[in-house]
This record gives C-alpha cells, sequence and structure tokens, in this order.
C-alpha cells in the first residue's frame, strides 16, 4: 500500500523545501487541495524540487474549469514532473459550482464522465494526432490548431483519478478513469459493499478488470503518544465526521450502518451552528467504525487489517496537530505489515 499525504505549505515560498522534506520522508505521494489555494501552482514549484514521489491534485474541482483548460495544466505538470503527475478530480456539489464558482451544474456523474472523455480526446489530439472531433452533451472541442497544440508529451497524458461517493459516480470512474478517490467519510463496510461492486460495475463497462485500477483514499485516523493526544485527536476526528455527516449527499454512508435519522440531525445543528454538540453525537461506535483509533505502532496493522488488498494507497486524515515523526512510525508500521 502506497502512502500519500498533504502539502499544507502557506505561501509558494515554502512549497519547494516542504516538498523535498516530504520526499525525504518517504512519502510515495504528494497532494494538494484545492481549498484556500489553487491546488495546481504548488505542484509546478514541487516538480522543480523533487524526484522521485508522484504530484497529484486531491482533488481539483472539475466543473470549475473546462476540460482544455484542464488539460493544458495538467500536460504542462506532467511534462514539469517528468511523469509522475497524477491529476485528482472532484465534483464538488451544487452550491459550490453555481454560487462561489458561478458555473453550471447539472447530471454531476454524466458530466464528469464527458469531462474526463474530452480530457482523453484532447490529449490524444495532442499526443497522437487525432482530429479533435469530441461532441458531447455538456462539452463540445472541436478546433485545435498548430498555434494551440503543444508537441507530443514525452511522458504520454497523465493518470486522472476521480473522487467519488455515490454508486453512480463511482461506476463512471471505474469505467473513465485511472482511479478512484475514496472519500474520507467511509468506512470499511461501504467500501467493500458499495464502493468495489460500483467500481466493477464501472471496469465491466469499460471491458477492463482491476489490475488496470487504483483505489486511493484519505482514511481517518487517531492516534498519540499519551492519552492527552489521543483525547484531542478523538475530538478533532469526531468533529470532522459530524461536519461530513449533515451533508445529505453522504447520508448513504451512514444508512448503511443504520445511522441515517443521525444526518438528519446533524444536518439540523449545522444550519444553527452548533458545531460542538455535533460532535458530541459522534459515539465511540461510530467514531472505531470511520477511524481506526490506535497507538502510532499498531496503527499500521489495523489499516491493513480493515483495506489491504482493497485500497491500493491511502493518506492519514487526521485534522489535528501532529509530530510528524509520529507517522513514521505509522509509516514503517504499515508497511511492514
Amino acid at each position: 500500500m502506497k502512502v500519500d499525504t498533504g502539502i499544507m505549505a502557506a505561501t509558494l515560498e515554502d512549497v519547494g523545501r516542504r516538498a523535498r522534506e516530504l520526499e525525504e520522508f518517504g512519502y510515495d505521494g504528494l497532494l494538494t487541495a484545492e481549498t484556500a489555494h489553487d491546488p495546481f501552482l504548488p505542484l509546478a514549484v514541487a516538480a522543480r524540487h523533487t524526484e522521485r514521489i508522484e504530484l497529484g491534485t486531491g482533488i481539483a474541482v472539475a466543473f470549475a474549469r473546462t476540460p482544455m483548460v484542464t488539460a493544458h495544466t495538467a500536460n504542462d505538470l506532467q511534462r514539469a514532473s517528468k511523469g509522475r503527475f497524477v491529476l485528482g478530480l472532484g465534483s464538488q456539489i451544487k452550491p459550490h459550482i453555481e454560487k462561489r464558482f458561478s458555473m453550471p451544474w447539472s447530471h454531476p456523474a454524466a458530466r464528469m464522465r464527458e469531462y474526463i472523455l474530452a480530457l482523453r480526446a484532447i490529449w490524444s489530439a495532442w499526443n497522437e494526432g487525432t482530429k479533435l472531433d469530441f461532441r458531447g452533451d455538456f462539452y463540445t472541442h472541436t478546433l485545435m490548431t498548430p498555434f494551440f497544440s503543444p508537441p507530443p508529451n514525452p511522458y504520454g497524458a497523465p493518470k486522472v483519478f476521480l473522487a467519488a461517493v455515490g454508486e453512480r459516480m463511482t461506476e463512471v470512474a471505474g469505467e473513465v478513469a485511472d482511479g478512484i478517490i475514496v472519500h474520507g467519510f467511509t468506512t470499511e463496510r461501504y467500501v467493500k459493499e458499495v464502493t468495489l461492486p460500483a467500481v466493477e460495475r464501472g471496469l465491466a463497462k469499460a471491458g477492463r478488470d482491476r489490475a488496470s485500477f487504483e483505489i486511493s483514499g484519505p482514511l481517518f485516523v487517531v492516534t498519540g503518544a499519551d492519552e492527552a493526544q489521543m483525547e484531542g485527536a478523538r475530538r478533532a476526528v469526531r468533529q470532522q465526521i459530524a461536519f461530513y455527516g449533515s451533508t445529505p449527499a453522504y447520508r448513504g454512508v451512514l444508512e448503511l450502518h443504520g445511522w441515517g435519522d443521525l444526518q438528519t440531525e446533524l444536518n439540523t445543528l449545522s444550519k444553527q451552528g452548533e458545531w460542538v454538540r455535533m460532535g458530541d453525537l459522534i459515539d465511540d461506535e461510530i467514531l472505531r467504525t470511520f477511524a481506526v483509533v490506535a497507538e502510532p505502532e499498531q496503527v499500521g496493522a489495523e489499516l491493513k487489517k480493515r483495506y489491504g488488498g482493497v485500497v491500493d494507497r491511502c493518506s492519514f486524515y487526521a485534522p489535528y496537530e501532529s509530530d510528524p515523526q509520529r507517522w513514521r512510525a505509522v509509516i514503517d508500521a504499515l508497511r511492514a505489515a
């Protein structure tokens, strides 16, 4: 199982040093997110300061930009990183697309399928010289002249991973993407009973097998060097689980475990701004269902027990302050397991 990590450098000036440190630390992949900063710019800097580590967006919001814009950016990063770039895409949700990005929203799974197919058509035009003639329900790309066409990329097109929770988007990932980014708000049971079957259905549509596809995901971890740190980690992860649980789009995960009514309650409290009370609703059973709760030396074995043979790469979802050496012990234990 490969181990990825996020980069949270405050400024672009910090990215090169931080990326080099994380590569030396032993991580396999370095991920950026589209939150308070652009997801692509830090990776351009990281590409110049690293040699081995894979560089990916985890995630970039697809519907905030057109396939052509994304194709150019991803192609440049693939070249700059010498073939180490992974384009991780996500749909976001309707309010953000319409109200934050001022972009159209409709039929997200069908739109995302077409988006990725459009990317592949554009890259094929650049790398193989095929005529660009993509005509879909949401996107049309039929014009590509030499002036706007970059030369063939010596490293080929980048891999495309798709973030998905629901079954329809997960099927799309299996059909047209190179991998899926499982949402942090998931459980071992949900992955095995819902995610994997949906991936297999998508792979079957495309005539592909599981060996050609990667499953990646941030996995909640509660750990610490002593009880005080453990308690702080429990509290932070409870809050994060509650935050995600309040979102209607993620209700299916809770319903699988018989906790559907909890989603309604969390959603109501979120609208009242009762964030602390929301975290209090996440009891120990729910916490341990969503998160590995263990001392650092035991985390690797527990992750392997839950997700070994299922998840090909992971990152540690730990929304709390911690000593980096704590994760060194986790990585060593995970690889030893």
